[in-house]
């Protein structure tokens, strides 16, 4: 199981991959605005568990199993912002599925994705769930912290 870290790297390789371009250690650095040598010790981590082929200058190839988790997490992450957008939440959804994505469990995960679907599948619920929150916007949960 590899750590948040080592899932972000994993993930923007993979995206860059995704593009048809060589990956070099400089395109990972600046996607993430890391540095060079942390994007360097992060690519020996994911060489030692085979997710990718690292030599030093040379450029980076995903194997199958780092391409197969790569496209979970670009996938995972796709499906969290579609949900905070589902659900009306009024935050940067690229930063908050980031915030969430690597603390949700399987089966949580699996709920999200479910209710994304159900959501294609019956419109008009998602509609009748948008008017509702128009009606609900006036209340804020939790109270505001000042008034305690």
């Amino acid at each position: 199981m590899l750590s948040p870290s080592l899932e972000d790297y994993l993930e923007e390789i993979y995206r860059i991959s995704e593009s048809g371009e060589l990956i070099r250690v400089t395109d990972v650095a600046a996607c993430l605005n890391v540095s060079l040598p942390s994007v360097t010790n992060a690519l020996k981590k994911l060489a030692e568990n085979n997710y990718i082929k690292y030599r030093p200058y040379k450029d980076i190839v995903l194997t199958d199993k780092g391409k197969d988790l790569g496209r979970f997490l670009v996938e995972r992450n796709r499906i969290i912002r579609e949900f905070l957008n589902l659900i009306g939440s009024e935050c940067d959804p690229a930063a908050e599925a980031e915030a969430m994505e690597h603390y949700l469990s399987l089966p949580t995960l699996t709920a999200i994705i479910n209710f994304v679907k159900f959501t294609e599948q019956y419109p008009l619920w998602l509609e009748e769930y948008r008017k509702f929150c128009r009606i609900e916007k006036h209340r804020t949960f939790p109270p505001d912290p000042g008034t305690f």
